[in-house]
């Protein structure tokens, strides 16, 4: 696999310092999207930066099939949701984010641009109303597919003591 700072054409770009590398010739899984996540955002300079700075109700609409993997869901509080973010590059290797202006590896961010554009956000839940679930605290784009719901425990979920170095030491 090689490095390249020429990277295919993407309408989200690349920013000075950012490196893309090759990507695999083919995938190793496959995934069902099990519903789609219904925001008010449909460009990515409108989306919150994280999940934490919303309080925008927002839906997630699942696949009927799935309606009987809701029972008890709404006796949760808090639910955790992963989703494909599928309008992002999965090429980048380095990015420079824009609050910080100095590359970092992929795997030292929580950007939307990895090789597998997985995010994770802890969400509100509101209400559940047949397949739709009201939810507060995400960060995506109207319509983004999906993976997968599970309840947020903050017993063993909530790490207090974690720290990311380089955002804590940011001036």
């Amino acid at each position: 696999m090689s490095d390249t700072t020429t990277p295919p054409k993407d309408p989200f770009g690349i920013r000075d310092g950012e490196i893309a590398t090759d990507l695999p010739s083919t995938f190793d899984a496959g995934l069902y999207f099990i519903g789609r996540i219904h925001t008010p955002w449909t460009r990515r300079e409108d989306c919150p930066k994280n999940a934490g700075e919303s309080d925008a109700v927002c839906t997630i609409e699942l696949d009927p099939r799935y309606a009987r993997a809701l029972d008890k869901v709404e006796t949760c509080s808090h639910l955790i949701v992963l989703y494909w973010m599928d309008r992002a590059r999965r090429d980048l290797v380095v990015q420079t984010p824009r609050h910080y202006g100095e590359g970092r590896g992929t795997f030292a961010l929580r950007s939307p641009v990895r090789p597998n554009p997985i995010a994770l956000s802890v969400v509100k839940l509101l209400k559940v109303e047949r397949t739709t679930l009201s939810i507060q605290n995400i960060d995506c784009l109207d319509n983004t597919p999906v993976l997968d719901i599970k309840p947020y425990f903050a017993s063993v979920d909530s790490k207090p003591d974690a720290t990311v170095g380089w955002h804590r030491d940011k001036d």
